[in-house]
């Protein structure tokens, strides 16, 4: 849908962004974003994020209502600099020479802290810490001008997490995002304690876990009229692995990729079957939102990391992922924004062929 023209006079196209949750992984997203702000034709209407897309997508907002793109590429810069990327630190010229992802996720992945750790997680409730329990990124979100995230201007923002008595999603829009909303969104239920908060739908008090669960991230909010209809999908867990994971980590590594895929998966199936619908007539024109879906991901990257590095940020890889990130969205801007506005670049019929 073209909308505007920007400064230069450049006819400017109206996106929605779907945010992946995956913990340190969304690094990658870091840079998808950071490659995204500059370029002035790309306007942003809307997003809708899940755990570490959660917090990329507040510190996105809110960057830019503070300081338009240059302040939203600063805005999540910060949050990655909380999170452990030291961008100061290290030359430029020198990232080239940093470890190999790959080998730095069997690192972590073999490493004893993270082994007893794994095995400490599954044996022991967040909720034996008792009163000394603190949820580890609540500093760091409380630090979020939540007056701009939930702010009417800018893009609209949707948080999704999962209520836990249900399991059914729920989306924290507008002035229901906080603090807790976001920490909601990244709460795996192993390593934190439920979060509670009054139900945006309800009203009553629930418990939240993590939002990859049922919406990772949700799309259903992109599908309100007044939106857009091309849906940029920044994907950070891999939807495929040639390799039969035989191995202890592997497993685990799998199982959690295939659950925080299959929300995302089913969307994008009702959003084909709609497609496919529309285009045989057996819909009205008009009845149902026609979404245009688009992806930026990096599998063969993601591939060969794990579960480790989604827990365990480490200063290069997160540097690396952000390399990533702007990289693969270079690609697609140049491969494919051309058909933004215009036409799907991501084959759903062949996904679920």
């Amino acid at each position: 849908m073209l909308h505007m023209q920007s400064a230069r006079g450049e006819i400017m196209v109206r996106i929605n962004l779907a945010l992946q949750g995956g913990g340190a992984h969304g690094a990658f997203t870091w840079g998808v974003l950071d490659r995204i702000l500059e370029d002035e034709t790309i306007e942003i209407a809307a997003i809708s994020g899940t755990s570490a897309g959660a917090l990329n997508g507040a510190a996105l907002k809110s960057g830019l209502i503070h300081g338009g793109r240059s302040g939203a590429r600063e805005n999540l810069d910060w949050l990655w600099e909380q999170m452990g990327a030291h961008t100061s630190d290290l030359p430029h010229w020198m990232h080239p020479w940093m470890p190999n992802p790959g080998m730095v996720s069997k690192s972590v992945e073999y490493s004893v802290p993270f082994v007893w750790g794994e095995a400490f997680g599954r044996m022991m409730s967040p909720y034996a810490w008792g009163p000394a329990y603190r949820n580890p990124l609540e500093k760091l979100v409380d630090k979020f001008d939540f007056d701009t995230i939930c702010s009417s201007e800018g893009p609209q923002f949707f948080v999704g997490a999962t209520q836990v008595r249900n399991g059914k999603i729920r989306i924290f829009t507008g002035d229901k995002i906080n603090t807790q909303a976001i920490l909601a969104s990244a709460c795996l239920p192993t390593m934190f304690q439920a979060v509670e908060l009054p139900d945006p739908k309800t009203g009553v008090i629930e418990a939240f876990w993590d939002g990859g669960y049922t919406g990772n991230p949700p799309l259903f909010p992109f599908f309100d009229q007044s939106l857009p209809d091309d849906i940029v999908v920044v994907n950070i867990n891999p939807l495929h692995r040639d390799e039969v994971p035989i191995t202890p980590p592997e497993i685990q590594n799998r199982i959690n990729e295939i659950s925080f895929n299959s929300s995302l998966f089913r969307e994008l199936r009702a959003i084909e079957f709609v497609q496919r619908l529309l285009g045989q007539g057996a819909l009205q024109p008009g009845s149902l939102k026609n979404a245009r879906v688009h992806m930026i991901a990096d599998d063969a990257l993601m591939n060969e990391l794990s579960v480790a590095t989604k827990t365990v940020p480490v200063p290069s890889l997160l540097i690396q992922l952000k390399e990533a990130g702007r990289r693969a969205a270079g690609s697609f801007l140049e491969a494919h924004k051309s058909d933004l506005g215009k036409r799907q670049t991501a084959d759903l019929r062949e996904m679920f062929d």
